[in-house]
Parts: structure tokens; C-alpha cells; sequence
């Protein structure tokens, strides 16, 4: 039977940038259909490498281990470790889940021609099969991260979050808060609310002993204070026992979230001033919602590429 290295070549590219990019989507990362391609293309080779036994690569575990880490940094480029090792265990994870699905239609259709040598299976078997095998194994592996993370109360996930403002910068830390759906009515800019005691580090405490008597009409600041003014917005809101309130929010210069993964910054974001404590333990000083998580100011060039 004839082999054609170019075959295999094209399969193994194809399977591995559907790994990558369902790795990338499931874990909503900003990619580029570049780095995805030549990630592909190194795992590639090294399918024709050990096929072709020029090295015995196919028998050292650390070399498939080394191959893996390379492909994860080419494709993603995490900033942090903790990342890296996400992004590993979630790749080894969706490579089995589309494995199996290949298999099981390889099993379903009993190609006659087709066997392994030095780890990689080879054979007649069309093309196609690899490629549904690989979008099967895609949707299954989705639907099963979308279950678990259901059954995950996201309300309890605290985040670090880093607030600038001209030249000066707040750290802190915040909780996510699944309900918290306040948005600018004007712009629709996502909304942080912070602890009062907490922005005492970054604005003046005259500018936020003022906020009562802004809310109610009288738009009275100190000379110092001024330079905030057209910083300030009024952002309704709608709580149990409370309708139509009114909280007092300063457009900031900067908001980033430090995830596992790495940071999303938000350069459009408003912090709304909050009188009272969020948490008796001081655990967290602000909450958040899920709009500031989903990476609005940030476009994906792999969609961008595709639609053009």
C-alpha cells in the first residue's frame, strides 16, 4: 500500500488546529489563526518525524511532553505559568475527547487498509473522517464544559482588580457578582461598584463625601475637585425594596481584571461608589458582573481574518 506523507502531513494539521482553536474557544482565549497554524504545524512534523523513524521520538514520554507545552506557548503565548498549565490539561483533555470520536467512526465505517506504525495510524480511510471525528469530539467536549461550569457558583469567584485613574492606581480585590447587571444607560459601559473606603486611596475624600449632595441635585465641588467633574455619571439602578435609585459613578482612565489566565482590561469601565461594606470578613471590597469578563474591548483576530 502507498503512503503519502503529504497525506498524513495535511490530517495531523487538521486535527491539531481543530484542537487548538476548540481549546482556545472553550476557554475564551484571544488567539490568531497564524499562531494556531504553526502550532498545528510543529505537531504535524513531528507525526511525519516519527512515521518516518528519523529520531525515536515516538518512545520518549518527556519529548511528547516537551511537544506539548511547545504547542500550547505557540498557539496562546500565556503570560503566566498557572495559565500555561490550564491551557495544557485542557488540550490533553479535548485531544482524547477527539480521538475517541475519530475512533468510533473509524470503527463505524472498518476501513480495510489501515494500521499504526511508531504511534500514528495511516491508511486510506478518507480525510473527512478525521475532520468529523474532530468536530464531534468538539461539540461533545463543549457541551461538557458548559454542564460543569453551570454547576459552578460563579458568584464565589473572587478576582483581583486594578483600577487606574490619572496617576494614581487601586488593587483590590472583588467578587463576582452574577446579578449585577448595571450598565451606563447613555453608553452602556459596564459598571464596577467599589467600597467608598477603598477609593479614598485614589480620589479625594471631599470629592467622595460630596456624593450625596450631587445625587440630590446640588452640584457644589472644591477647586481641587473640578478637574473630576466631567468624570462623574449618575447610574440608575433597580434593587429588592428600592426602585429607580440613583448611585453616584466617576469614569475611570483604566479597569483590568487579573484572571488565571491573564489580565482583561477595560478601558471604558465606570466605578460606582458604594457607602457600606460588601463583605464582613473583608474578603473583597467591590463587585463586578459578567460584562466586564467578556472581553468586549478586545477582538478576536482569528474571526477577524475569517470574516474578511
Amino acid at each position: 500500500m502507498t503512503i503519502y506523507i503529504d497525506i498524513i502531513l495535511l490530517e495531523n494539521l487538521c486535527m491539531n488546529c481543530i484542537i487548538l482553536f476548540s481549546v482556545a474557544y472553550i476557554m475564551k482565549l484571544k488567539i490568531k489563526g497564524i499562531r494556531i497554524f504553526l502550532s498545528g504545524l510543529v505537531g504535524a512534523i513531528y507525526a511525519i518525524l516519527t512515521y518516518m523513524e528519523l529520531f525515536p521520538l515516538y518512545s520518549n514520554f518527556f519529548i511528547k511532553i516537551v511537544l506539548s507545552v511547545c504547542m500550547v506557548y505557540i498557539a496562546y503565548n500565556p503570560k503566566k505559568i498557572k495559565g500555561l498549565l490550564k491551557e495544557l490539561v485542557l488540550f490533553y483533555l479535548v485531544s482524547f475527547a477527539l480521538g475517541g470520536c475519530a475512533f468510533a467512526l473509524l470503527y463505524i465505517v472498518k476501513p480495510q487498509d489501515i494500521f499504526m506504525k511508531n504511534g500514528v495510524y495511516i491508511g486510506t480511510y478518507p480525510i473527512k473522517i478525521a475532520l468529523l471525528g474532530g468536530i464531534a469530539g468538539f461539540i461533545i467536549t463543549y457541551i461538557a464544559f458548559k454542564i460543569v461550569k453551570s454547576k459552578i457558583a460563579k458568584e464565589q469567584i473572587i478576582y483581583k482588580i486594578k483600577i487606574k485613574i490619572e496617576d494614581k492606581e487601586l488593587q483590590t480585590d472583588v467578587i463576582l457578582d452574577t446579578g449585577n447587571m448595571l450598565k451606563d444607560p447613555i453608553t452602556n459601559d459596564a459598571v464596577v461598584l467599589i467600597e467608598k473606603e477603598k477609593m479614598l486611596e485614589i480620589l479625594p475624600a471631599s470629592l467622595l463625601d460630596s456624593i450625596g449632595n450631587i445625587l440630590g441635585g446640588e452640584l457644589k465641588l472644591e477647586d481641587k475637585d473640578l478637574k473630576y467633574k466631567t468624570r462623574l455619571r449618575i447610574i440608575p439602578f433597580t434593587s429588592v425594596g428600592k426602585q429607580n435609585g440613583m448611585m453616584m459613578g466617576i469614569k475611570v482612565d483604566q479597569v483590568t481584571i487579573v484572571t488565571d489566565v491573564d489580565e482583561i482590561i477595560n478601558n471604558k469601565a465606570i466605578v460606582c461608589i458604594y457607602d457600606k461594606s460588601f463583605s464582613k470578613t473583608k474578603r473583597y471590597f467591590g463587585l463586578i458582573g459578567l460584562d466586564i469578563l467578556e472581553r468586549n474591548d478586545v477582538k478576536n483576530e482569528y474571526f477577524a481574518n475569517v470574516k474578511k
